[in-house]
């Protein structure tokens, strides 16, 4: 079984797998650096032929002493309480994907490290903004439009949150945009929640409404109090640190003369 090392985030992964398409896939979509770390952030191991194709996006959760299983009709990934040590099984490569996506969100929440937001995010003089909104609202046209910008993220954006500043580190949980491979962060400096319109126009909104808005927007499956509490904290934090506009749009590039 051969082993492969990847960062995400500020987080060092050590992935083992026995099948050749899902290393294929880790090797394509994760930036992969060769040689040992000693002490890994997370250890997963991957296996292949779990469950059906994908049905729909319900995730049951079940807790048993020490372990906690995140379960779809594609996947399974079976965790510690910390989310460091896992195996995850999955159907195929999209349900690996998402199975990723899930065990890294559940780690960083737990750890108080921060979030993973459903969205895309444009670096423009070296600051990261984010476009986020109910499915269909324009993330992914929001991202086409920002060329030549760079892009940190075209599906789910993450975010270390710390007290008083908010960085975005390159994601590798892309859905159109292959990403760069860099891992490089910078600091967030806006939310858009958009809305698609005839007019381009650009409201601050009140930090108690922007985190309404924000908690749907979260990569989180609930099974605990104590980390939905810990979800809460983060994204007060985070609204309390940046600031989250309502932004109508046309589908032109003309809304950045509202934002740079």
């Amino acid at each position: 079984m051969e082993l492969l090392y990847t960062k995400v985030g500020t987080h060092e992964i050590e992935i083992s797998t026995e099948s050749k398409d899902f290393k294929d896939f880790i090797q394509r979509n994760f930036s992969i650096f060769r040689g040992k770390t000693s002490d890994p952030d997370l250890k997963i191991i991957i296996k292949k032929g779990f469950g059906k194709p994908f049905v729909n996006y319900q995730v049951e959760v079940s807790k048993h002493e020490e372990k906690i299983n995140f379960q779809r009709s594609d996947y399974l990934i079976e965790t510690g309480s910390d989310y460091r040590y896992s195996v995850i099984y999955a159907h195929n490569e999209f349900a690996l994907k998402h199975a990723i996506t899930n065990l890294y969100s559940s780690f960083i929440v737990y750890h108080n490290w921060g979030l993973l937001i459903h969205s895309s995010c444009a670096l423009e003089n070296r600051k990261a903004h984010i476009f986020s909104g109910q499915s269909g609202a324009g993330k992914s046209t929001a991202a086409k439009l920002s060329a030549p910008r760079e892009l940190l993220s075209d599906e789910a954006t993450i975010l270390k949150i710390d007290d008083g500043k908010v960085t975005v580190f390159d994601s590798p949980f892309r859905s159109e945009f292959q990403a760069t491979g860099t891992n490089k962060s910078a600091p967030l400096a806006s939310i858009q929640l958009l809305h698609q319109a005839l007019h381009n126009n650009r409201t601050n909104l009140k930090k108690s409404d922007a985190l309404i808005q924000l908690l749907d927007k979260v990569f989180y499956w609930a099974h605990s109090p104590e980390e939905t509490k810990q979800v809460i904290k983060l994204l007060n934090k985070l609204v309390e640190t940046v600031p989250v506009y309502d932004l109508h749009f046309q589908k032109n590039n003309r809304f950045w003369e509202l934002i740079s």
